[in-house]
């Protein structure tokens, strides 16, 4: 376990535990945008927003095998817990696996791409279907022992999804939202933005980009974990992406059918395969999944509308004309005027465009760990001052919330053609949110 008392050393290990930067640890938090601009493969890591701060790599902690066979049965010191959802229905969930039978996996040689995906959706007669967990025991074990922790200090939330509840089908065909995560992230870490938007009627679609996500349980309690080479190239690694997205929508063009893509022929929720809108799909991602947006939009013309929460753009995407309706929601001290790949993105963009920021909101603040960190953080040594430099200055529910309400009254707009006046400029009711112009 990370110690309590932390000095400047131990500050250091702290942060880099967290996905900091020794620049960001010691309080360099520069707003000057990458010198190499939109189009570079390796992100400035003196720049809060680079993707190479979303999750701490592996290595700096050592993953001991029985931390992993004793996650079922542990005991825990504390339960952490995450907002629930706001919107009027109740939440079903099922994870799905994918099996890519046309791509080999770019990470690992001789295998087939296979994913593993979360759908979260709108759901009736919940009674009896048990809460999803935030993550799966095996995965949930590797994700806290890479932080120093075990599953006997620590018990990851539950969510609101219920597994395999029949999909509310009053609703008719379901807006389509995917989700794409940070650099080294888990698909989890969107958990508190899908669940709300299936609350409201979307079916969301979190996606773990395997061998680039930090872990991945598999059926069988196989687990992978990332295995990406050093130095790889941010675009390269958006474009895997990308056809991983498209992969995705693909699969939900076969529910949609009456098909099942399920590696093993799992069950689906009753109710699915007529609930599926793949003519209303929209994307949203965080840092680097907030970048795969666009790359992903470039590729599948099906992606109808975009969010991206403040991702630094690589390659040669963002210099591309893209005619669809695009997001840009950045945290406080990030934004097209110091990032020279979101100025060259918002000039491309044809289709309704929108800037906006959360004042008092870091780059982390996009993520669960707003939530989930500060409740750990008497077990992580981190101070207030601490959680402030990494996560902002704003109430975690507070961020949370305006996420919320934001993303849903975008593509309430774009997909169901509802026009929200919260997109049309600054609000009483939500000061923190600045428009870009």
């Amino acid at each position: 376990m990370i110690a309590r008392a932390v000095g400047s050393a131990g500050a250091l290990a702290v942060a880099l535990a967290m996905g900091m930067t020794p620049a960001m640890a010691a309080g360099k938090t520069s707003d000057k945008p990458s010198a190499t601009g939109f189009s570079a493969d390796q992100p400035d890591r003196n720049t809060p927003w680079a993707p190479e701060n979303d999750e701490a790599p592996l290595h700096h902690k050592p993953i001991h095998p029985e931390a992993l066979t004793s996650a079922r049965t542990a005991p825990s010191g504390l339960q952490l817990n995450m907002p629930a959802p706001t919107g009027q229905h109740s939440v079903g969930m099922v994870g799905l696996h994918l099996v890519d039978t046309s791509r080999t996996d770019p990470y690992v040689s001789g295998k087939r791409r296979e994913l593993m995906v979360s759908l979260w959706y709108p759901a009736t007669a919940t009674s009896g279907h048990y809460q999803a967990p935030w993550m799966p025991s095996i995965s949930g074990a590797h994700f806290l022992a890479s932080r120093g922790l075990s599953p006997q200090q620590v018990t990851l939330p539950k969510t609101a999804g219920r597994v395999l509840a029949p999909v509310k089908t009053t609703l008719g065909k379901l807006p389509v939202l995917l989700y794409s995560t940070g650099l080294h992230s888990d698909r989890a870490m969107g958990t508190a933005l899908a669940q709300d938007l299936a609350s409201r009627g979307y079916l969301v679609v979190t996606v773990d980009h395997t061998h680039d996500a930090n872990e991945v349980q598999f059926p069988g309690n196989r687990l992978e974990v990332n295995s990406m080479p050093s130095g790889a190239h941010s675009s390269d690694t958006l474009k895997v992406r990308a056809a991983d997205i498209r992969f995705v929508i693909n699969a939900l063009g076969k529910i949609s059918s009456g098909g099942n893509p399920d590696a093993g022929h799992a069950t689906l929720p009753s109710g699915l395969s007529k609930s599926v809108d793949t003519s209303r799909i929209g994307m949203f991602g965080w840092s680097l999944g907030g970048a795969a947006v666009d790359t992903a939009m470039q590729l599948d013309h099906r992606i109808a509308a975009g969010a991206n929460l403040d991702g630094q753009f690589f390659g040669t995407a963002p210099s591309k004309d893209l005619d669809r309706p695009f997001m840009l929601f950045s945290s406080g001290y990030h934004n097209r005027n110091n990032d020279g790949s979101w100025r060259t993105l918002w000039s491309h963009l044809k289709g309704y465009r929108v800037d906006i920021k959360l004042q008092g909101a870091a780059h982390l603040s996009f993520s669960d760990n707003e939530w989930m960190v500060p409740q750990e953080a008497g077990l992580l040594g981190l101070s207030q001052a601490q959680l402030q430099q990494q996560y902002g200055t704003i109430d975690p529910n507070r961020a949370v919330q305006i996420q919320r309400v934001y993303l849903a009254a975008f593509f309430d707009q774009e997909l169901r053609h509802k026009h929200s006046t919260l997109l049309d400029g600054p609000a009483n009711k939500y000061p923190e949110i600045s428009f870009v112009r």
